[in-house]
């Protein structure tokens, strides 16, 4: 059995992008993500070109592939809801996001629905698509938006695959647009259940959400299916278990993708053992 899997997990980009792809790669990882700036402010960062050169050289010759994570305080559901100025410095960051990513080399960049208190639940979709069609009009890298699975908390979307591949389907620009599956909101939603995986990429495929697949989030879950809560736990302690995420893992819709750790770092503050036992658990897969 030939089983590549690119895992890898969050790392700092502290000393640069370059240093950041770095420290990745000293820990094992096969892949790795990142902020492209401050991740609790939308403030626009002037692209450092040097250190962006380096990640990308230093990637392209490891094979190793990356992807941004937009800053926390995005959320493309809202719209002007909340004021035309945070609208406009929401899409300035997100195409600053998409200039960094490109010039790192990365797949693209994650972006979460989002969540909207409305009476209107259809105005949030129409945010969210206004929203991706001003951030990518005119974008001409290879850089992508990577729409990603929210794990159910009240008034959030972008929970099922449907959403995601209908929301994809109406913007004016799909081809610019993939998908990040995060694990442990796929099973804290109640979307993916364990024990119907085989449904669950059947469906995946049926809405033709693997074919866009782009990069995966691999986390464990604290809590159970149908609960709801967003809280990560490291593989295998969680409550999803190791033998569940090893068949999906193990399943060729996740061939070549970055499956990134997001977890909580071990004892030496890597995730080096977490990567060490995934990949051990598949290599015993092959045999």
């Amino acid at each position: 059995m030939n089983i590549k899997r690119l895992i890898g997990c969050h790392v700092s980009t502290r000393g640069g992008f370059g240093r950041a792809a770095r420290r990745a790669w000293d820990m094992g990882a096969k892949s790795f993500q990142y902020f492209p700036k401050n991740p609790r402010s939308l403030a626009i960062k002037e692209v450092d070109a040097a250190a962006a050169a380096d990640c990308f050289r230093f990637c392209r010759e490891k094979g190793m592939p990356s992807i941004a994570h937009t800053p926390y305080p995005v959320n493309i559901a809202i719209g002007d809801t909340k004021g035309a100025a945070l609208y406009q410095a929401t899409v300035a960051s997100l195409q600053n996001d998409l200039t960094i990513a490109e010039a790192c080399g990365s797949v693209g960049i994650v972006v979460h629905f989002g969540h909207l208190k409305s009476s209107d639940p259809l105005q949030g979709y129409k945010n969210i698509i206004q929203c991706l069609n001003e951030t990518l009009a005119g974008w001409q890298g290879n850089a992508k938006i990577l729409l990603e699975n929210q794990a159910g908390q009240p008034g959030s979307m972008g929970i099922t695959l449907e959403e995601l591949v209908y929301v994809r389907n109406l913007a004016d620009e799909p081809h610019k647009i993939a998908f990040c599956l995060d694990t442990c909101h796929a099973y804290a939603s109640g979307v993916w259940v364990p024990g119907q995986t085989e449904r669950f990429l059947e469906r995946g495929h049926e809405l033709g959400y693997w074919q866009v697949l782009a990069a995966v989030h691999f986390n464990d879950s604290k809590y159970p299916s149908g609960s709801g809560k967003d809280r990560h736990a490291r593989v295998g302690e969680g409550d999803i278990g190791t033998e569940a995420m090893l068949r999906l893992i193990l399943s060729p819709e996740f061939e070549g993708k970055p499956v990134v750790l997001e977890t909580e770092p071990g004892l030496d503050r890597t995730h080096r053992d977490e990567i060490e036992y995934l990949y051990a658990c598949i290599n015993n897969a092959k045999k």
